[in-house]
């Protein structure tokens, strides 16, 4: 049987899913489990673009923008392989390190400040690949981002390239995402649009406009510029600092029917102040993941660094030592032609893992 064709029988599986409410997920806080679709696989484009669709646990406006036009199935694929390895990345040498199973899905009840995190890193993956697509060609419905109302002195300028789509990705990902109005007079739910709308807002925040100068003589006079989407991982780099400096919040609505208001916990005598756009916000008080549970597979057997987080990460209980003999090449030679000739060395290395 072909990978393909295992593949598409557990995406049958999803369906059999319970889903606890109706709130817009999806990328990592979507209610199917993601070890589905493991990262790194290259043939899931090979599937129907609509079997794809009806794969994911979508509501029914989601289904259908998905559905609607070619290469949005693909590249929602794409945000959610792209959304996990930048949460992974970022938090590899750390107790929680974004593990993408079981307790994923019972993190995504509480509202953590990881929860927070899974919720900026989906939304700001989404309107990034969907940005990159349609300067690729990828998705019909866009094209290059051809705006230039920010340059100045445009006798100089010849505005150029194919610039990533942000205006169309942002109001693609705000549609996507949407919640209706019962939803938004929930805490949680105030929460979670809060994060969401904060990961579109850095991808925004990041954009740069790359230039290629032509003249004569290399003098620069005039300049071909477009605009581009920073690099992922900036974007990951940005959303973690705001993690570690993220804002516990309350509701402060008092009448039935009005969208909750977010509010810090306030200390003493300090007046409660609401958090800004830029803030990411938190509900729950994160558990210490040391121990396997609800929330954690815990941190026993976790690889670790003892210069740097040994101590953190195993949670005081100390590590064990293992030496290993690392096979590797080594005095590599460019022999004529044309090929690279190596030995093989041995190294001797120690990993530390947690008690």
């Amino acid at each position: 049987m072909s990978p393909a064709s295992c593949l598409l029988g557990v995406l049958l599986l999803w369906d059999l899913i319970p889903r606890p409410d109706a709130l817009s997920y999806f990328g990592l806080t979507g209610r199917e489990p993601l070890m589905v679709l493991p990262l790194g696989v290259d043939d899931i484009n090979a599937l129907p673009p609509v079997k794809i669709c009806e794969s994911f646990k979508l509501k029914r406006k989601q289904r259908r923008m998905c559905k609607r036009d070619a290469g949005v199935a693909e590249t929602l694929v794409e945000a959610m392989h792209m959304s996990a390895r930048e949460c992974q990345h970022q938090f590899h040498n750390e107790r929680w390190n974004c593990t993408l199973g079981k307790t994923r899905l019972n993190m995504l009840k509480r509202g953590f400040k990881e929860t927070a995190f899974l919720y900026a890193i989906s939304s700001s993956g989404l309107t990034h690949a969907l940005g990159r697509a349609c300067s690729s060609g990828k998705l019909e419905r866009c094209t290059c981002d051809e705006s230039f109302n920010d340059i100045d002195n445009r006798e100089t300028w010849l505005w150029g390239g194919c610039g990533d789509n942000l205006k169309y990705s942002r109001k693609f990902a705000r549609q996507f995402l949407s919640m209706n109005k019962a939803e938004e007079q929930d805490l949680r739910a105030a929460v979670d649009r809060h994060n969401t709308n904060l990961g579109i807002r850095v991808v925004r925040s990041r954009v740069k406009t790359t230039c290629k100068c032509h003249g004569v003589s290399g003098s620069c006079s005039v300049q071909t510029c477009w605009r581009q989407l920073a690099p992922f991982h900036e974007i990951g780099d940005v959303l973690k600092n705001k993690y570690e400096k993220a804002m516990k919040v309350v509701s402060m609505t008092n009448g039935a029917g009005e969208r909750a208001q977010l509010m810090n916990e306030p200390v003493g005598n300090e007046a409660p102040k609401g958090p800004k756009n830029n803030d990411m916000v938190f509900v729950d008080d994160s558990p210490s993941y040391c121990k396997k549970g609800k929330y954690s597979y815990g941190t026993r057997g976790r690889i670790c660094d003892k210069e740097k987080n040994c101590d953190s990460i195993c949670c005081g209980r100390g590590h064990n030592t293992q030496s290993l003999i690392i096979k590797r090449p080594c005095q590599c030679q460019v022999k004529w032609c044309c090929y690279v000739e190596c030995k093989e060395c041995n190294t001797r290395e120690e990993i530390y893992m947690c008690k």
